[in-house]
């Protein structure tokens, strides 16, 4: 009887640690993100430079790379597109709005990528599937106040924190369309398309660079895209390559669930009693899609 080696034990694991790391970094992101806010850069600016400097460090890769990828240029400009609006909107609502509702409401993943997977994947909808979307319908419905949103519609951040979610499965569906593009220049795009837009607001006046920063906001910033934002996007995408579709789904359910605890313990939000339930309803919804995508060979890609 052979022993296994540790050694070899523990590089099974390590997709697993990985991306246990990289899911609470994610789920955590807020408190950096609002910290520098309050320190008086606005929520374009700073996911500007964020993006900037991530979009800057991947785009040697980018050019090293464009052999492979130049006869897709039209899928890496919709990753661009799309990548980068999930990652502006999803900072920007995290910046503005109410931590566990903004997360929340990103979480109803599920409906858009069984839809948009349906629509251009010409993917099947089984039972399990229809059962999600209704739920995390559902959960979405008491999240935004029942019955009173017919009389009073959602907040505009409600519809960025739904926006970013619709864009990030749309982003998902397109990795998974173009599996002959590296999965570096898959982000790299990602990010030089977030930049882009990001300059683009501010061009059209939406906010304005800061002045009269202090040289403490200007480090934090800069450990913050590329120590943090910057890690858990490479430690993200690395783990899900190297292990099966739902079970790094599931784990990825972590980043929702340590938004929620941390937002509580530190920031003191609440949920109301008919909030909660459509929260764990979505959840519920999300931990369904994993379940059933267990067997599904296609590596999937995160918020990142």
């Amino acid at each position: 009887m052979v022993t296994p080696k540790k050694g070899s034990d523990m590089r099974a694991h390590l997709p697993v640690i990985v991306l246990l790391g990289a899911s609470i970094l994610w789920g955590l992101t807020w408190i950096p993100l609002k910290s520098i806010n309050t320190m008086g850069i606005d929520g374009i600016p700073l996911i500007f430079f964020t993006y900037g400097m991530m979009a800057l460090i991947l785009s040697p890769i980018l050019m090293k790379q464009f052999s492979i990828w130049r006869e897709h240029k039209k899928m890496m400009f919709l990753i661009a597109l799309f990548g980068g609006s999930a990652n502006l909107a999803f900072s920007y609502a995290l910046i503005n709005g109410e931590v566990i509702r903004v997360m929340v409401l990103f979480y109803l993943l599920p409906v858009w990528g069984v839809a948009g997977g349906r629509l251009f994947l010409k993917e099947t909808i089984d039972r399990w599937r229809y059962l999600g979307v209704l739920l995390a319908i559902s959960g979405a419905f008491l999240i935004l106040g029942g019955f009173e949103v017919l009389d009073t519609p959602p907040s505009w951040i409600d519809l960025v924190a739904l926006a970013s979610g619709l864009f990030f499965a749309m982003n998902n569906l397109l990795f998974r369309a173009v599996q002959s593009i590296p999965v570096a220049s898959k982000i790299g795009s990602m990010f030089i398309g977030c930049f882009t837009l990001a300059a683009l607001f501010l061009y059209a006046g939406v906010e304005q660079l800061p002045s009269g920063i202090t040289d403490d906001a200007w480090i934090l910033l800069a450990g913050y895209a590329l120590f943090w934002l910057f890690v858990a996007n490479i430690g993200s995408q690395w783990s899900v390559t190297h292990m099966d579709a739902g079970r790094s789904s599931i784990i990825i359910i972590l980043e929702l669930i340590t938004a929620v605890i941390s937002a509580t313990l530190i920031a003191g939000e609440t949920m109301s009693t008919i909030e909660t339930i459509g929260g764990a309803l979505i959840i519920m919804a999300a931990f369904i899609e994993a379940l059933r995508t267990q067997d599904d060979d296609e590596p999937v890609t995160t918020m990142n």
